[in-house]
């Protein structure tokens, strides 16, 4: 009797540990997931969408009309924002190293990207009435179009669950600052963890990326540190 509780302590104990792993699928992380391609709230997950609607209709109260420019994006879209980005760059005079690092200022590598969740979106106010350059971060500050959303959303996001990503905290490493970036905290923190148990190695796919020959060893291990694992302490465990 005694062997028998022994092993399923250790079952148990075992599956406590895989738990975050297996609840969510390698293909949802790295956005391979089978949904519809669309920028809008088609592609965030239910739980994320009621939280988002709750958010907005009381934005709504006060004038700030919350609109989703980016929401779910998958590895095939990513993909072609960073080859897209790597000709540019590369046109302009920039080694491909430099393209990289030039890319990781605000684009993801592709199947690492926090949008391939559902949990995260790009915000800006429909009502300010701008329609081109919206994501720009001087157009959030005092004095831009989006400064009223801005300010409302440092005093109420967090009540509904949504938290900057990429804080203008000066020591924070990783990707520019981005005060249009919403993470759903509930969901997007387990779904962190889970992303942090496997190889970025194993999501990407070298042969569709240009410049994937460099995706690998020390440039995958600080790109981790510093752009995936850099970001608000209220979206880490």
């Amino acid at each position: 009797m005694m062997k028998i509780k022994v092993f399923l302590l250790c079952w148990v104990f075992t599956s406590v540990l895989c738990s975050h792993a297996q609840e969510f699928s390698v293909d949802l992380l790295s956005g391979r997931v089978a949904v519809a391609m669309r920028d809008d709230l088609s592609g965030l997950q239910p739980e994320v969408v009621e939280a988002f609607k709750k958010m907005a209709e009381a934005a709504a109260k006060e004038g700030v009309v919350l609109k989703v420019v980016s929401g779910f994006r998958s590895y095939s879209r990513q993909a072609e924002i960073w080859n897209d980005k790597y000709k540019t760059y590369r046109k302009e005079g920039l080694t491909p190293l430099q393209v990289v690092e030039r890319i990781t200022e605000y684009s993801t590598i592709p199947g690492t990207s926090r949008h391939h969740w559902g949990t995260d979106m790009d915000l800006v106010d429909e009502a300010a009435g701008e329609t081109e350059g919206l994501l720009v971060a001087d157009k959030f500050e005092d004095g831009g179009p989006f400064a009223k959303m801005k300010q409302w959303m440092d005093a109420h996001a967090g009540d509904y669950g949504f938290f900057l990503v990429y804080t203008n905290d000066p020591d924070r490493k990783g990707f520019h600052y981005e005060p249009w970036h919403y993470s759903y905290a509930p969901l997007s923190k387990p779904m962190l963890k889970a992303f942090l148990e496997l190889e970025l190695e194993s999501l990407i796919e070298p042969a569709e990326l240009y410049g994937g020959q460099l995706l690998r060893g020390r440039l995958l291990e600080a790109y981790k540190n510093e752009h995936i694992m850099d970001i608000n302490p209220q979206l880490k465990n």
